[in-house]
């Protein structure tokens, strides 16, 4: 099936999300849409899924207009798409999600269960997906569920299948298996829309590029097309993807965690027994499929949870136990992972977002009142150099895109004097230019002799920053290895295998590689195709991190 967009073009209010786009997915084609994070892309999407209407333009299926007015008309028209998000009820099985809200029935109207099994059974075999009809939903690895939704998008005849930022929660292992995948459905006739940001992915399966920027079409690329070369179109000018640091000459070990456990109101422990230090002058990175006590291990350390067990100390300070406020106070520097809930308050203007936890001290206050002068200078200063695209410094921070809003976040948290640093997902939301300079300042912090402690879903990011990396599993730490281990170890540690058999495994799969693999991995080529898909070991379903995109 052929599918064309033809001047697409919608709004929200004063904001353009798509300018007049014009897009061609060819039968058979895997079509990368390559943007930043706030270019359109998902907009784009779910205009083509009857999600919105758009304020121009017209799709076209096989060369004749088409009219949707919801999803139901794009399935109709053999369109799937598989959301960022999931849509899949936890607790029903696999095959009851696959036909939710086409159920087939039999006699007295009841619901067909053994041919909905089959269906899923037929799909999964077809394919090779191996899920079990029967599972239920909040059992499987967060793999098997993206599985479970391609399964129900194909249910329904899709031919053309919209995959949304698909590899954003899943271990390099499960993104290789995705991408096997992809292959298999092309192969089928199957016709893909790939929504990404991740140039590394882009090049390893789409057959064509077209790169969105601020909301208009600048240019198709090849995947042939070095990263550097798809990432200036992404920004616009020439960006430099690699983070220039020096080795690290760590210090005098002054943060200490032992014996740390949180058990929630379920009883769950979210981490058990956590263990570690960092040094002075070092970056460590906690890697992990997102959902496995990262989260719950930086609000320990901030104060925004209480452990059941064990200790947290900054320069020989005990940190559990104390508030939040005295935490900052101490010197902690933390950019939370949810920026729009734990890193700004909306309807504070950003001037007054900048100076959230210094607002109390000099020069910005004067015993009980605020220096606006001083604020003023602050905000014109940081707003400046970490720029934030704003009209005023007055205006609220619900104001802001996504992207912006991180920026103001990092702004006030690195633009102080810090004896700890903590970034959870310190570019989540960010354009190419900005991360860049983000990773400047955490390397800058580092140099400067700051224990830095970076939690990170991105491996790109943890391997360009980190000196030491812990990688955690259901709230253990299964591994504490050097910065730069190999990609494919590490993966394997996300999913729950430890260090030894994690090196062992990577080490055969290299083994494996044929010729064709080696030629591929030579310089300048794209990348080698992954091995076909196997069944999935990653931990069960993480909170599904937080995209801001049109």
């Amino acid at each position: 099936m052929k599918l064309e967009l033809q001047g697409i073009t919608k709004t929200f209010g004063p904001l353009v999300a798509n300018d007049h786009i014009d897009l061609v997915v060819e039968p058979g084609e895997i079509h990368a849409l390559l943007g930043e994070n706030g270019a359109g892309k998902s907009t784009l999407m779910n205009v083509l899924y009857g999600l919105y209407v758009p304020d121009e333009g017209r799709i076209l299926v096989d060369d004749a207009p088409v009219t949707f007015a919801g999803p139901g008309d794009a399935m109709a028209a053999g369109i799937g798409m598989v959301h960022q998000h999931f849509m899949l009820v936890p607790v029903f099985t696999v095959a009851e999600n696959v036909v939710l809200g086409h159920e087939p029935v039999r006699g007295a109207g009841l619901i067909d269960l053994p041919e909905a099994r089959r269906r899923v059974k037929e799909i999964s075999d077809r394919f090779g997906f191996h899920v079990d009809p029967d599972a239920y939903i909040e059992d499987l690895p967060v793999g098997v569920q993206q599985r479970v939704e391609i399964i129900k998008a194909l249910s329904r005849q899709a031919e053309v299948l919209i995959l949304d930022e698909p590899t954003a929660v899943l271990t390099p292992q499960e993104t290789d298996e995705l991408i096997g995948i992809m292959r298999q459905l092309k192969e089928s006739g199957t016709s893909i829309v790939f929504i990404t940001h991740k140039l590394r992915e882009v090049r390893a399966v789409a057959d064509r590029i077209t790169v969105i920027r601020r909301g208009k079409v600048v240019g198709t690329a090849q995947p042939s097309s070095t990263e550097t070369e798809l990432a200036s179109m992404m920004v616009g000018r020439s960006v430099d993807l690699g983070v220039d640091r020096s080795v690290a000459v760590p210090g005098e070990v002054t943060v200490q965690v032992r014996n740390l456990t949180v058990i929630d109101q379920a009883g769950v422990r979210q981490i058990d027994d956590v263990s570690f230090d960092v040094a002075r002058g070092e970056i460590v990175a906690i890697a992990g499929v997102q959902g496995n006590g990262q989260t719950e291990l930086t609000e320990v350390v901030l104060g925004l949870q209480a452990p059941v067990a064990g200790s947290v100390t900054l320069d020989g300070v005990e940190l559990v136990g104390r508030s939040v406020r005295d935490v900052l106070h101490a010197g902690v520097g933390f950019v939370p992972e949810d920026r729009s809930t734990d890193g700004v308050i909306a309807d504070f203007s950003i001037a007054e977002n900048l100076i959230l936890d210094l607002h109390r001290y000099e020069p910005f206050a004067r015993g009980v009142a605020l220096r606006p002068a001083a604020v003023r200078e602050n905000a014109e200063k940081r707003i400046a150099e970490f720029d934030v695209r704003t009209g005023s410094i007055d205006a609220h921070a619900s104001t802001l895109s996504g992207g912006n809003q991180q920026k103001v976040v990092l702004a006030r948290e690195m633009s102080r004097p810090l004896r700890l640093l903590i970034a959870s997902q310190p570019t989540r939301g960010l354009d190419v230019g900005s991360i860049e300079f983000v990773h400047t300042r955490i390397v800058q912090e580092r140099d400067n002799g700051t224990p830095v402690i970076i939690v990170s879903t991105e491996l790109d990011e943890v391997l360009a920053l980190a000196d030491r990396i812990l990688v955690m599993y259901r709230g253990r730490i299964v591994g504490d290895v050097p910065g730069g281990t190999d990609r494919d170890v590490l993966g394997l540690m996300m999913a729950g295998v430890p260090l030894d058999d994690a090196v062992r495994q990577a080490a055969e799969h290299r083994t494996t590689l044929g010729v064709a693999d080696l030629e591929a991995a030579a310089p300048g080529a794209p990348p080698a195709p992954p091995a076909p898909p196997t069944a999935p070991t990653s931990p069960t379903a993480p909170t599904m991190p937080d995209q801001e995109e049109l």
